[in-house]
């Protein structure tokens, strides 16, 4: 990417974007949707059973029926309020739509520590490019972006790290589910710890960068994440004035993004790139 340029209010699989909502009326619609997402990961913490739990492309890629049903809850509030919008998610097919928004969901994004009881978990809702919530069920925290305009905790505007010396930098990052991947990707870390101040992995790619854009850490890289994991927060982490690169696959590391602030992003880069 590059300096991330500001999202364009882009459309996707329609023309109707001068019939498009303002960008405060899909905050509030994005809000609404992740709220019931995590009404319903409320109610299913902590159940068990053979259909709680499966796996997906890997036996450490884990999928609960807490986010089918998440995501059907996001769903249901999307098709009430925006019907003709399309929709990616983590969890579903993707649905079409005929307005030019397009929605890109999780609905819980850190599943294993969902199920696991460690409390860092989030679900993600964005109206690509324009407006995105990201939604902390457990410390009741709303982090809360409209694209280059507003980027706010719980109403609060957020203040990002503008860290310039690389050594005394706290930087979060996140692993893939293959295991040559994580090989790669834990050699990397070898060859960064030295050179920060520590590194942290907690394991939800949207609260990583929620906490970014809110100064908790300077800086957060990590491969192989899909879409619904970033979409809210890169506009979460640009709007706070946070430079953004795009990470290159290279033999066993997939695509990835890097956000810090912009005096050490390409030192960062020189490490992790």
């Amino acid at each position: 990417m590059g300096s991330r340029a500001p999202a364009a209010r882009r459309a996707r699989g329609g023309s109707r974007v001068s019939d498009a909502p303002s960008a405060d009326t899909l905050l509030q619609v994005a809000e609404r949707a992740a709220r019931a997402a995590a009404a319903v990961l409320a109610e299913q913490a902590g159940l068990r059973g053979p259909d709680a739990v499966q796996t997906k492309s890997t036996l450490t890629d884990l999928v609960s029926a807490a986010d089918i049903k998440a995501e059907a809850a996001i769903r249901a509030v999307l098709k009430e309020e925006r019907p003709g919008d399309a929709i990616v998610g983590e969890e579903a097919a993707a649905k079409a739509g005929d307005t030019g928004l397009r929605w890109v969901v999780d609905p819980l994004d850190g599943t294993v520590n969902y199920l696991f009881g460690i409390p860092q978990y989030s679900v993600s809702v964005a109206c690509d490019g324009i407006a995105g919530v990201i939604l902390d069920p457990v410390r009741g925290e709303c982090f809360r972006v409209i694209q280059d305009e507003l980027a706010t905790l719980d109403g609060e505007p957020l203040q990002a790290s503008d860290r310039a010396d690389l050594g005394t930098s706290l930087v979060a990052t996140g692993f893939g589910y293959d295991a040559a991947v994580r090989r790669a990707q834990a050699a990397q870390v070898a060859e960064l710890l030295p050179q920060v101040r520590d590194i942290r992995r907690l394991g939800s790619a949207a609260l990583d960068l929620a906490w970014t854009a809110a100064g908790r850490y300077d800086a957060y890289y990590e491969r192989g994440v899909q879409e619904w994991d970033v979409a809210a927060g890169l506009m979460l982490c640009h709007t706070a004035g946070l430079e953004i690169r795009e990470l290159q696959g290279r033999g066993d590391l997939p695509d990835g993004v890097l956000v810090a602030p912009a005096g050490i992003v390409d030192g960062l880069l020189a490490i992790v790139g």
